[in-house]
C-alpha cells in the first residue's frame, strides 16, 4: 500500500505537467501547438478531400491512406487540444476519467495508425511483386477487411489496457511529466501492483506492435528482391518512385517511437522524455501530408484541382 491517502477514483485529478514549468514559456507554446495543430488538420483534411474529389485515385493506396489522414487528425484531437486548454487556463489538471479516456484513445488510434502502414505496406508488396494480379487481389471487399480488422484489434488493445488500468489504486497529487496521459506514466502512479499491466503492456506491444512491422519489412524486402530484378534503371526508379512515400511515412513513424524509447532509456529527465514523446505523437501527423503531397505526382495533381475549385464553390 502506499503511504499516501488512497482517493476514490472517480473524483480523483491527475497533474499534466507538459513541456516546462517556466510561464514565460507558456504563451511560445501554445501558439506553437497550436500552429502545428492547424496544419496538422488543414493538411490531412486536404489530403481526404483530394482523394474523394478524384476519381482517379479511387484505389487501394488511396485508400489507406485517406484512412491514415482521418486517423492523423483523431490521434492529434485527442492529446493537443487538452494541452492548450490547459495552458490557456493556467492549469494543468485532468480528471481521472478524461485521462483513462485520453488513454484509450491514444492506444487505439496509434495501433489503428502501426495496422494501417502495414495494410499499406502490402499494398505496395502486391503492387510491385504481382502487378498483373494486383487488382483481383487488392479489390474493395480485401480493403475494407483489413480496415475493420486494423480497428478491431486497436479498439480491443485500447479497452483491454483501459480496463487494467481500472484495477489500479492510485494516492493524491498525481503528477504526469507529459503533455498527456501516456499509459507508461500513468501505470508508474499507481499505489497498487502493476506487475500484470506491465506484462501486458510487453506481450501485447511485442504481439500487436511486431506483427505489423514484420509485416512491413518483409513486404520491403520483397519489394527490393523484385525491384533488383528489373533490368533498366528508370524501370528500377519508376517502381521505388510508388513506395517512396509510405516508406518516409514508415521511417517517420517508427523512428520516432524507437527515438522516444532510447530517449526513457537513456534519460532520467522526464522532461527530456515529454519533449521526446512530441516526435511520436505530434510531429509525424503534420508530416505525413506534406510528405504524399510532394513526394507524389497524382496527389499534387489532385491537391491542386481541389484548391483551383474551392474559389468557385464559395
Amino acid at each position: 500500500m502506499c503511504e499516501k491517502e488512497l482517493v476514490i477514483n472517480k473524483n480523483q485529478k491527475f497533474l499534466l505537467l507538459g513541456l516546462t514549468d517556466d510561464p514565460e514559456l507558456q504563451p511560445f507554446l501554445f501558439c506553437l501547438f497550436l500552429s502545428m495543430y492547424l496544419v496538422t488538420i488543414l493538411g490531412n483534411l486536404l489530403i481526404i478531400l483530394a482523394i474523394s474529389s478524384d476519381s482517379h485515385l479511387h484505389t487501394p493506396m488511396y485508400f489507406f491512406l485517406s484512412n491514415l489522414s482521418f486517423t492523423d487528425i483523431c490521434l492529434s484531437t485527442t492529446t493537443i487540444p487538452k494541452m492548450l486548454v490547459n495552458i490557456q487556463a493556467q492549469s494543468q489538471s485532468i480528471t481521472y476519467r478524461g485521462c483513462l479516456t485520453q488513454v484509450g484513445f491514444v492506444l487505439a488510434f496509434g495501433g489503428f495508425e502501426n495496422f494501417l502502414l502495414a495494410a499499406m505496406a502490402y499494398d505496395r508488396y502486391v503492387a510491385i511483386c504481382h502487378p498483373l494480379r494486383y487488382t483481383v487481389i487488392m479489390n474493395p471487399q480485401l480493403c475494407v477487411l483489413l480496415i475493420l480488422l486494423s480497428l478491431f484489434f486497436s479498439v480491443v488493445v485500447a479497452l483491454l489496457h483501459s480496463l487494467m488500468v481500472l484495477r489500479l489504486s492510485f494516492c493524491k497529487d498525481l503528477e504526469i511529466p507529459h503533455f498527456f496521459c501516456e499509459l507508461a506514466q500513468v501505470i508508474k502512479l499507481a499505489c497498487s501492483d502493476t506487475l500484470i499491466n506491465n506484462i501486458l503492456i510487453y506481450f501485447v506491444a511485442s504481439l500487436f506492435g511486431g506483427i505489423p512491422l514484420s509485416g512491413i519489412i518483409f513486404s520491403y524486402t520483397q519489394i527490393v528482391s523484385s525491384v533488383l530484378r528489373v533490368p533498366s534503371a528508370g524501370g528500377k526508379l519508376k517502381a521505388f518512385s510508388t513506395c517512396g512515400s509510405h516508406l518516409s511515412v514508415v521511417s517517420l513513424f517508427y523512428g520516432t517511437v524507437v527515438g522516444v524509447y532510447i530517449s526513457s532509456v537513456v534519460t532520467d529527465s522526464s522532461k527530456k522524455t515529454a519533449v521526446a514523446s512530441v516526435m511520436y505523437v505530434v510531429v509525424p501527423q503534420m508530416m505525413n501530408p506534406f510528405i504524399y503531397s510532394l513526394r507524389n505526382r497524382d496527389m499534387k495533381g489532385a491537391l491542386r484541382k481541389l484548391i483551383n475549385g474551392m474559389p468557385s464553390l464559395l
